[in-house]
């Protein structure tokens, strides 16, 4: 891979909560435009990744390296920078209730990035177009479904303009109806070429949209791969009986 190529680089990353050793040694890189799947079982160090390398959380050993600026050390600097390169969204939608879908949105650009009220305002119609949602923009967070509001957060992180955005299990407390609503909305960032890394238990969706695949176990990379590749061998017992387990 040619030098520069890598938006998110993550060398040899060690995190400890305690005595307990959540990811050991874990290393991948993400090229612009790649969309990548996480998967794995619970507990095996995903969205403690994840959290890490949206500088959430600061880890012992290792390098992150987010669009060339160091993430994830006590004291490393560019957290501002971060803010603006890396979008993510939670199993939460962390909306504010007493705000509308629109303010939701602005607040951020008028706070943040210092825009106007009316250049925040047409960024907020033209994130709500791209998550399908125009006709919510007065509307307040308790009017819509869970789906809805997933779609809002999501357009919300979009309204900002991140270089790469962070997905952590966005679907798992969404009914199926209501899942495939946002999965559609990942997909369509993914054909518009968003760079993208997304923990998730969806397989079609991984199998369909991710161009890599990165199996975690036990707080390792255990397998990592192209898509089609990686599911149609799998080279170790752990990821077969994974893969089994979720068809």
């Amino acid at each position: 891979m040619p030098e520069g190529d890598a938006v998110v680089r993550i060398r040899d990353v060690v995190k400890e909560f305690g005595p307990l050793r959540v990811l050991d040694g874990v290393g991948f890189e993400v090229t612009r435009g790649q969309t990548v799947a996480i998967v794995g079982r619970s507990g095996s160090g995903k969205s403690t990744l994840l959290r890490c390398v949206a500088g959430l959380e600061t880890i012992q050993a290792g390098e992150i390296e987010v669009c060339g600026h160091p993430v994830g050390r006590p004291g490393s600097a560019a957290r501002a920078q971060l803010r603006r390169d890396v979008g993510m969204v939670f199993q939460s939608y962390n909306l504010f209730p007493h705000l509308t879908v629109e303010r939701n949105i602005t607040l951020a650009l008028t706070l943040v990035k210092k825009q106007s009220r009316d250049e925040a305002k047409k960024r907020a119609a033209d994130v709500l177009g791209m998550v399908g949602l125009t006709d919510k923009i007065g509307a307040y967070p308790e009017q819509l479904s869970g789906g809805q509001q997933q779609r809002v957060a999501i357009a919300r992180s979009l309204a900002l303009q991140p270089q790469v955005m962070l997905f952590d299990e966005v679907t798992s407390a969404l009914d199926p109806e209501l899942t495939a609503e946002v999965l559609g909305v990942m997909e369509d960032l993914a054909r518009r070429g968003m760079t993208m890394i997304t923990v998730t238990h969806e397989m079609g969706f991984a199998r369909r949209v991710a161009d890599l695949v990165v199996f975690m176990h036990k707080g390792k990379v255990w397998e990592i791969g192209p898509t089609a590749e990686l599911f149609a061998e799998p080279k170790t017992a752990e990821f077969r009986q994974f893969v089994g387990s979720e068809l």
